[in-house]
C-alpha cells in the first residue's frame, strides 16, 4: 500500500490544482499539499509521481499550501471545497490508510512484547522450557496475524527476524531440539520424495495425466504445510517443480513449434485466456466475500477494541476491493462478448477463404485438363497431316540422276562449297537440278506449311473458348459436388 498519492482536483473557485496526500501513521494524520496548476509544471508533476510518491522528498514550488487533515473512517480526508474526479482513489486511500494506522499500532504492541522476551532470554544461563513455550506462543500469535494480513509484510518480517534471533539463542542452549528438527525434516523429505517418485513412474508408464496432475496439486498443497529445513525444502521444491514440468510436457508437448496461427486461432487463444481470467476473478471475488463473512463473524469474538477496529478496517478495505474487482469483471465480460462476435466473423472469413481456395484449385485442374486435350489434338493433327503428305509424295515418280565421271589424270580437289547470292547467272545452275527433286522439296514445304497454318488456326480457335469452357466446367463440377 502506498502512503502517498498524487492526483488532480479543483479548488473552491473551480481552478485546477495538483494534490499530494501523505499519510502520517504515527500521528494518525494526513498532510494535504495543494499546488496551483500554473506552478505544477510537467517536470514537477513527473517528480511528484516518480520521486515523491515513492517516499522521497521533493522541493515544493512557491504558492503551494499544506494542511493537516485528521484520519477518520467517518470524515472525508479532503475539505469540502476541494473536488476530484477519481473519488474511488480517495475512498480507497481512506480505508487502506486507516488499516495502516491500526496495523502499525498492533506492530508496536508486538514489538514491545518481543523486547521484554528478548531481555529475559539474554539473561538466561541455561535453557528453560517456560521461556521456549512463551516464545512459541508469541510467534504463533504473530503468525496468525500475518496469515490474516493484519500485519504488513515488512513489520511481520521484522518481527520474524528478531524472533529468529531469539530462537537461535535458545537453540544454542538446546542443541538437541535442533537435531530432532533436522531428523524430522529428513524423514519428511524422504517420504515426500517417495511420493513424487511414484508419480514420476506413473507418468513414465503413460497412465492418465489428469488424475496425476491432481495428485501433484495435492502434493503441492501438502508441501506447504510440512516442516522442512531450508536445504530439504529446496530439494523437495526442485523435485516437485521438475515433476510438474515433465507432466505438462507430456500433456501439451514442447513449446516453440514455430507454427503460424490463423486469425481464428489467435482470437480463440485470447478468448480461452480471458475465460480463465474471468474464472480467477470470480474465484477471487467469492474468496473476498467469504473472507468478509468470516471477518464479520470474528469481529464479535475479537480480543480487545484494537483487534476489533483492525477487523472493521480490514472489512472496509476488502469491500472496496470487491467493488473494484466487480467493475473489472464487468469489463472482462464485455470483452468476452466482443471476442465471441470476432470468433464468428473469423469462422465466416475462414469458410469463404476455403471456398475460394477450392474454386481456384478446380480452375487449375480444368485448365490443365484442357491444355492436355489441346496438346493431344494438336499432336494427332500434325501426325495425320504429315502422313498424308508423305503418302502423296511417295506416289509421285522419281528420276534418277546420271553418274558424274571425273577425269582420271587429275586428282580430286575437295573444296568447301561457296554459297552465292541468287543472280540471273545462277538460274542456269538451278535449271541443272532435276525436276523430280524440285517437286519433292516443293511438295514437302507446301504440305508442312499448310499443316502448320491449320494447327495455328486450330489453337487460336480453341484458346478463344478456353475461358468459357473453364467456367462451364467449374460450374458443372460444383453442381455435381
Amino acid at each position: 500500500m502506498k502512503k502517498r498519492i498524487v492526483l488532480w482536483g479543483t479548488d473552491k473557485e473551480d481552478k485546477k490544482i495538483l494534490l499530494g496526500l501523505e499519510l502520517q501513521e504515527e500521528e494518525n494524520n494526513i498532510l494535504l499539499h495543494t499546488i496551483p496548476q500554473e506552478k505544477a509544471t510537467e517536470d514537477f508533476y513527473k517528480s511528484m509521481m516518480n520521486v515523491w510518491r515513492e517516499g522521497n522528498d521533493v522541493a515544493m514550488p512557491e504558492g503551494h499550501a499544506t494542511m493537516v487533515r485528521p484520519l477518520s473512517m467517518t470524515d472525508d480526508i479532503l475539505p469540502e471545497d476541494i473536488k476530484v474526479e477519481r473519488t474511488d482513489i480517495i475512498n480507497r486511500a481512506k480505508t487502506e490508510w486507516h488499516f495502516v494506522v491500526l496495523s502499525s499500532k498492533l506492530y508496536a504492541l508486538y514489538k514491545t512484547e518481543l523486547e521484554d522476551i528478548k531481555t529475559k532470554v539474554e539473561g538466561l544461563t541455561k535453557f528453560e522450557g517456560s521461556v521456549w513455550e512463551e516464545m512459541k506462543g508469541f510467534w504463533a500469535k504473530v503468525q496468525d496475524q500475518a496469515r490474516e494480513r493484519n500485519l504488513f509484510r515488512e513489520h511481520a518480517n521484522e518481527l520474524k527476524k528478531e524472533t529468529n534471533d531469539i530462537f537461535e539463542r535458545l537453540k544454542k542452549l538446546r542443541k538437541t531440539l535442533d537435531q530432532e528438527f533436522k531428523k524430522l525434516s529428513s524423514e519428511h523429505l524422504d517420504t515426500f520424495m517417495t511420493k513424487l517418485n511414484d508419480v514420476q513412474e506413473k507418468v513414465d508408464k503413460g497412465l492418465g495425466l489428469k488424475p496425476l496432475f491432481e495428485e501433484l496439486k495435492s502434493l503441492q498443497a501438502e508441501f506447504k504445510g510440512i516442516d522442512f529445513t531450508k536445504d530439504d525444502r529446496s530439494k523437495a521444491w526442485k523435485k516437485l517443480d521438475g515433476t510438474f514440468k515433465n507432466l505438462k510436457e507430456k500433456k501439451y508437448g514442447k513449446s516453440g513449434g514455430g507454427r503460424e496461427e490463423s486469425g481464428l486461432q489467435r482470437v480463440e487463444r485470447r478468448y480461452n485466456g480471458l475465460l480463465n481470467a474471468i474464472q480467477k476473478m470470480e474465484r477471487s471475488i467469492n474468496k473476498d466475500k467469504s473472507e468478509l463473512d468470516f471477518q464479520d463473524k470474528r469481529a464479535a469474538q475479537s480480543e480487545g477494541q484494537l483487534e476489533q477496529q483492525i477487523r472493521q478496517a480490514k472489512m472496509a478495505m476488502m469491500q472496496s476491493r470487491v467493488v473494484s474487482k466487480e467493475e473489472k469483471l464487468q469489463d472482462m465480460l464485455k470483452t468476452k462478448t466482443e471476442l465471441e462476435g470476432r470468433i464468428e466473423q473469423e469462422k465466416i472469413r475462414d469458410q469463404k477463404k476455403q471456398e475460394r481456395k477450392e474454386i481456384e484449385e478446380t480452375k487449375k485442374k480444368v485448365k490443365e485438363k484442357i491444355a492436355n486435350e489441346i496438346k493431344a489434338k494438336s499432336e494427332s493433327h500434325d501426325k495425320e497431316k504429315l502422313e498424308k503428305s508423305a503418302t502423296a509424295i511417295k506416289g509421285k515418280p522419281q528420276t534418277k540422276l546420271p553418274p558424274v565421271e571425273l577425269p582420271k589424270d587429275e586428282p580430286v580437289k575437295k573444296e568447301a562449297p561457296v554459297v552465292e547470292a541468287p543472280t540471273s547467272e545462277t538460274s542456269a545452275a538451278e535449271s541443272s537440278v532435276p525436276e523430280a527433286k524440285q517437286g519433292l522439296i516443293g511438295a514437302i514445304a507446301a504440305t508442312v506449311g499448310e499443316a502448320m497454318e491449320e494447327v495455328v488456326d486450330t489453337v487460336k480457335a480453341v484458346v478463344e473458348v478456353v475461358e468459357d469452357k473453364i467456367e462451364d466446367t467449374v460450374q458443372s463440377l460444383t453442381e455435381e459436388e
